[in-house]
């Protein structure tokens, strides 16, 4: 998870927009490591995925309005990264977290890049 929240760091700092392909290939690998790994996450590594997620789906919904060639593919990425922003707060709640807490820290996390 560390390497994929360090290329949305970069993707931040961007002033130029990536492409789809790019993009895309992002998204699959967030949805990889998620599939593949998500049972063993720790507390800093699920606030981290989902604060990708939240980014993703943001810029998944963004992109889907001003693409008529990609809208439903990535009104598709936005769609699986809300459920797994959604899962994963669930699963954050479950252990013990507050919804505040959990906002808080992911501010925290914006905060710092």
């Amino acid at each position: 998870m560390e390497q994929l929240f360090a290329k949305l760091c970069e993707y931040l700092k961007m002033d130029t927009e990536i492409s789809f392909e790019e993009f895309s290939e992002y998204y699959q690998q967030v949805i990889k490591e998620l599939n593949a790994n998500f049972s063993n996450m720790n507390r800093d590594e699920r606030l981290k995925a989902r604060y990708i997620c939240s980014i993703v789906q943001a810029n998944a919904e963004s992109r889907a309005k001003r693409s008529k060639q990609h809208a439903k593919p990535y009104k598709k990425m936005a769609a699986k990264c809300a459920f797994w922003a959604d899962a994963i707060n669930y699963h954050l709640l479950k252990d013990g977290m507050s919804q505040a807490e959990i906002d808080e820290k992911t501010q925290q996390i914006n905060d710092s890049i």
